[in-house]
């Protein structure tokens, strides 16, 4: 008897080299097929999640974009280049409209003067013109003739009204041979120094008014953000109201509400800006100190009284 080959065997490897597209026809390949397990994601779910990635790098990209454009144009929050340097004056976080690239008069003005409380009537109406010539001037140009503006400022507060005549103001008004301001602003500095005599008759001082319309205590806002500081408030329209109807010029309410930063009746210093917490404080360091001095009147004064009995 003739033995024959295994069929079985013959066929799977047959099928597992020459022809392995052919199914074998074996009792072995009748077997019943394990279900296949499907190990990728469906289309329509891999597509919502490459999508979702995507959109998840637009808005990062969108995010630094944004970032880098406040960066530049100093709408951030606070300037992250000042914490750069070894220098303490470097580490100090002041407000974004402080940069790098700002000039050392204009960084002193920000960490000495803007927004310090002003009581000085002088000093006031000092500030109340700088603030008109903002309208022409930056605060950098301003700061470098500050000087000149000084000494017209002086001599226009302490002329009396007679002495103010149009050749007299052109004398005062010239910096190098060329004027400080405008014709319109020469005058409005004119008509204010006259107004401030006027106001100082009713109210006893320049200092007293202005500080009547925050009831003589400075508003601190702190804002976050330099976007979120206005550039006129219902104070400020107030105060430009009435200083207008008693005769002021060029007292618009943002000219106003510039004043109100630069005199510190308003801290409009970023919350992270160091001086924030430096100027918030000085009111309050201000009151303790005439309530000291007011202590020790009345010590004085109790002591003379028994001195005399």
């Amino acid at each position: 008897m003739r033995l024959l080959p295994n069929r079985c065997k013959f066929h799977r490897s047959v099928a597992a080299t020459d022809m392995p597209a052919v199914k074998s026809e074996s009792p072995a390949s009748c077997l019943p097929e394990l279900p296949r397990i499907r190990t990728t994601r469906p289309a329509a779910a891999s597509s919502k999640v490459i999508a979702r990635a995507k959109a998840h790098g637009d808005r990062k990209a969108k995010a630094e974009d944004d970032r880098e454009k406040r960066h530049k144009s100093g709408r951030g929050a606070c300037d992250e280049s000042a914490a750069c340097g070894s220098s303490p004056e470097l580490e100090k976080r002041r407000c974004s409209w402080i940069t790098a690239n700002s000039e050392p008069l204009y960084v002193a003005f920000h960490d000495e003067e803007w927004g310090a409380p002003v009581h000085n009537d002088r000093k006031l109406f000092e500030l109340l013109t700088l603030s008109q010539a903002l309208a022409e001037l930056s605060w950098p140009v301003i700061l470098s003739k500050r000087g000149e503006f000084r000494e017209m400022i002086d001599a226009f507060y302490n002329a009396s009204v007679c002495d103010l005549k149009g050749k007299k103001i052109n004398q005062l008004s010239k910096s190098n041979g060329r004027t400080l301001l405008s014709e319109q602003k020469l005058r409005a500095v004119v008509a204010n120094a006259k107004q401030i005599q006027k106001v100082v008759r009713e109210f006893g001082s320049f200092d007293n008014y202005c500080w009547s319309f925050v009831n003589h205590r400075p508003i601190t806002n702190g804002y976050r953000h330099a976007r979120q500081v206005p550039t006129k408030t219902p104070k400020s329209e107030a105060m430009s109201k009435d200083l207008m109807r008693r005769g002021f010029q060029c007292v618009g309410p943002t000219t106003v509400y510039s004043f109100m930063q630069v005199a510190g009746i308003v801290n409009d210093h970023l919350r992270c800006c160091f001086r924030f917490d430096q100027v918030r404080s000085q009111p309050k360091d201000a009151e303790e100190n005439m309530r000291a001095e007011i202590r020790l009147s009345s010590h004085d004064s109790e002591d003379s009284e028994i001195s005399e009995v």
